[in-house]
C-alpha cells in the first residue's frame, strides 16, 4: 500500500472531507508529510506554519493574551490553532502542533515537549476537538518533531475510521 494511502481514502470517501495544517513546532514537516501523499490535492487545502504568538493570533485567531501567558504551548494553544486553521482554509478538518523541539532552561523547559490538536468541524461550526502531549527527554531536534508528525498523523487516521465506521 502506498503510504498515505490510507489517508487519502478515509478523506475521500462520501462525504468527502477537506483538510488543513497549522503548525509551529514541526515548521512544514507534517503538511510535507500529507502533500507526499499521490492525490492529496484532492483533500489538503494547504497549510501555515506560524511561529510566533504575533502570526498565530493574526492568521489564527488565537488569544494573544493567553497565548503570551503559556508562550503559545499548550494544549489549549494548540486546539484553538486548529480551530483557526479549519477557518482559515474554509476545511471540515485540521491538525495543529506547537511545542518545544528543545530544552529552553530560560523558559525552565527541561525537555522537548509539544502538543498537537485536531479540529474536525461539523455543523453550525461545532468543532470535535482531540488532543495530546508528547514528550521525548532524550530526543533531538529532528527526532522531536518526527515524533509530533507521527503523532498528529496517526491520530487523524483514527479519528478517520471512527468516523467512517
Amino acid at each position: 500500500m502506498e503510504p498515505g494511502s490510507e489517508l487519502k481514502e478515509l478523506m475521500l470517501a462520501t462525504p468527502r472531507l477537506t483538510l488543513a495544517v497549522a503548525e509551529s513546532i514541526t515548521c512544514g514537516r507534517l503538511q510535507a508529510r500529507i502533500g507526499a501523499i499521490s492525490g492529496a490535492s484532492q483533500f489538503f487545502l494547504g497549510g501555515l506554519t506560524a511561529y510566533t504568538i504575533a502570526q498565530k493570533a493574526r492568521h489564527l485567531g488565537v488569544d494573544r493574551a493567553r497565548a503570551e501567558e503559556v508562550n503559545a504551548v499548550s494544549a489549549e494553544i494548540a486546539a484553538q490553532m486548529a480551530r483557526g486553521a479549519c477557518a482559515f482554509f474554509g476545511s471540515d478538518i485540521a491538525l495543529a502542533t506547537t511545542g518545544y523541539a528543545e530544552p529552553a532552561p530560560e523558559r525552565d523547559i527541561a525537555r522537548p515537549t509539544a502538543f498537537w490538536a485536531l479540529a474536525h468541524r461539523g455543523a453550525g461550526n461545532i468543532y470535535f476537538e482531540r488532543g495530546g502531549r508528547i514528550e521525548r527527554p532524550e530526543a533531538s531536534r529532528i527526532e522531536m518533531q518526527e515524533a509530533v508528525v507521527d503523532a498528529a498523523f496517526a491520530a487523524l487516521i483514527c479519528h478517520l475510521r471512527k468516523f467512517r465506521s
